[in-house]
C-alpha cells in the first residue's frame, strides 16, 4: 500500500481584510487529476471545476481557517500555521508525510516538510493551494453581502488602490485586520 502523501497550502496572507484559510489534501493515485498547478497560476473558473474534482477524487481532503482576531493576536504566519494544522487535523486518515508550501511548517503528529514553490511543484500541494483559494474566494463572496462598501468581491482583501480608497472613506469594518499596517494607520488616525 503506497504511503499517505498529504499536502498543504494557504491562502489569504497578503489580504488586508477577511480569515486565512488553509486545505490540505491526499491524492488518489487510481485518479489522476489533470491541470493541478499553483491557484494563482488558474483563471477562477478552472480553479472552481479543479476543486469538484479534488473534493471527488482525492483520497482525503480538509479546509479549514483562522479569524482575523487570531489573525490580529498571533501575527499572520502564526494564524496560518494554525489554520494549516486545523485543516490536517481534520482529515479522516493520517498521513505518512506532510508536504507543505513555503518556509514554514506547523506542529503536527506526523512528519513534515517545507517545500518553496510547492504549489508549482508538488501535485497534493497544487491541490491544497487550489482547495484554500477557493474556499477563501468564497468566504470573501459572503463578506462583500455584508460590507457592500469595500468591494471585497473583486480585490478580495487584497490592498489595492480601490480597497485603500475604501477605507479611507469608509473607516475600518468588523473583517479588517487591524495589526495590517494601512489598517493600523487608518485606526490610528482615527483615534489622533
Amino acid at each position: 500500500m503506497p504511503k499517505l502523501i498529504c499536502g498543504v497550502d494557504e491562502a489569504g496572507r497578503g489580504p488586508l481584510a477577511g480569515p486565512v484559510f488553509a486545505a490540505c489534501v491526499i491524492l488518489d493515485s487510481d485518479h489522476k487529476i489533470e491541470g493541478l498547478t499553483d491557484s494563482k497560476k488558474l483563471s477562477a473558473k478552472k480553479r472552481e471545476i479543479l476543486t469538484i474534482s479534488i473534493k471527488k477524487y482525492s483520497k482525503a481532503w480538509a479546509i479549514a481557517s483562522a479569524s482575523v482576531e487570531e489573525i490580529d493576536q498571533l501575527n499572520i504566519l502564526q494564524a496560518s500555521l494554525l489554520a494549516m494544522k486545523r485543516a490536517v487535523e481534520s482529515l479522516s486518515v493520517i498521513p505518512a508525510l506532510v508536504l507543505i508550501d513555503g518556509n514554514h511548517c506547523p506542529q503536527l503528529n506526523s512528519p513534515t516538510r517545507s517545500i518553496i514553490r510547492g504549489d508549482s511543484l508538488i501535485s497534493e500541494i497544487s491541490a491544497a493551494s487550489i482547495l484554500a483559494k477557493t474556499a477563501r474566494d468564497a468566504e470573501m463572496q459572503v463578506l462583500h453581502q455584508r460590507f457592500p462598501l469595500y468591494g471585497f468581491d473583486q480585490h478580495k482583501g487584497y490592498p489595492t488602490r480601490k480597497h485603500i480608497a475604501a477605507l479611507q472613506m469608509h473607516g475600518v469594518s468588523a473583517v479588517h485586520r487591524r495589526s495590517f499596517a494601512p489598517v493600523k494607520a487608518l485606526t490610528m488616525a482615527a483615534f489622533g
